[in-house]
């Protein structure tokens, strides 16, 4: 019910955007979306969590964080067509949103299942009271602070490729979407696949591995050598695996240190502190890296990935303190 509610105030700020005829209407439609979006996107990782048992939620997770990546790949690309089909009018793009949300809808309320074993437990916390419990057990708080540092690690370096492609490694405007769009794909066939493998592998072996190859392609990427297009193309394909992989792996691991009764305040807490983790990781490496005036290159990069390789070996070994029982006992 509460996501049902969520996801139309979510369509209603959405087509807000598309009504908008002013720059402090759109900003405060966006940032209405934003608040009904991350709340969803917190309840639909409880869900999964709810739904599908820890041996099997690796698969769960993997299925949700590709639909994730098809939005993005399709999404952004989508929007610009219907925007420049629609003579640049960027409206367009938010009212077809609303609209799909709407016809949407009718699915949603037959197909999503009740969830209604854990509200009774919750219904008389209150939600600093819910947070104050979180903080006081030691391996919900250190999942937190783990959810935290690997956000941290991975946003330092991303928002920066756009930008290091086209102005140091010289691939025009036209090429990178592509690159982009390869590395999306990539993403969306190894988030099934990758957490099925984490299933039958184990979660945390995965996650070790995926961070020892992460800390490799990040060096790669922060210093990377003059390539060709097709190369390019091969080493995002890779690194958008290896980052699908440990996404998809961590979430699985973090929500199971919640029962399921707490599962549903945990997530949304999760999700606030992964939003911080991104925010403090931009300003970090906004801190870091500066561009020249003139020819728009990027410098200090590489200190950036540096910063984001110790902070990823930080987060392996942790999740080796955090998850080794959870993992074991499954």
């Amino acid at each position: 019910k509460s996501l049902i509610i969520g996801y139309i105030g979510f369509l209603l700020a959405t087509t807000a955007c598309g009504l908008s005829n002013s720059f402090g209407l759109l900003l405060a439609s966006r940032i209405l979306a934003g608040m009904f979006g991350g709340v969803l996107g917190a309840q639909v990782l409880s869900m999964v969590s709810d739904l599908f048992t820890y041996e099997r939620r690796g698969r769960a997770m993997g299925a949700v964080m590709s639909a994730f990546a098809v939005a993005s790949v399709i999404g952004i690309p989508l929007s610009l067509y219907v925007t420049n089909l629609f003579n640049f009018n960027w409206h367009i793009p938010f009212l077809g949103i609303g609209l799909l949300g709407v016809l949407l809808l009718p699915f949603i309320f037959k197909y999503l299942p009740s969830m209604k074993e854990h509200i009774k437990a919750t219904r008389d916390q209150s939600l600093f009271h819910g947070l104050t419990n979180m903080m006081k057990i030691p391996i919900q708080r250190s999942a937190l602070i783990f959810s935290c540092l690997f956000m941290l690690g991975h946003f330092l370096v991303i928002p920066f490729i756009p930008t290091y492609l086209e102005f140091n490694k010289g691939f025009s405007k036209d090429q990178i979407p592509l690159i982009l769009l390869c590395g999306g794909v990539a993403s969306f066939v190894s988030a099934i696949y990758l957490g099925r493998f984490s299933d039958k592998k184990g979660k945390l072996p995965v996650f070790i591995w995926s961070v020892l190859l992460s800390l490799f392609l990040v060096l790669i990427l922060t210093d990377m050598p003059d390539m060709h297009l097709i190369m390019a193309l091969a080493f995002f394909a890779v690194l958008f695996m290896v980052v699908t992989a440990r996404i998809v792996v961590a979430q699985a691991m973090i929500s199971e240190v919640v029962t399921q009764e707490q599962r549903g305040s945990f997530m949304s807490v999760n999700g606030s502190v992964q939003q911080m983790g991104q925010a403090v990781a931009s300003l970090v490496a906004g801190l870091i890296i500066y561009s020249d005036k003139s020819t728009h290159q990027l410098y200090n990069y590489n200190w950036v990935g540096y910063l984001s390789i110790l902070i990823l070996i930080i987060c392996m070994l942790a999740a080796r303190s955090i998850f080794k029982q959870i993992d074991r006992s499954s």
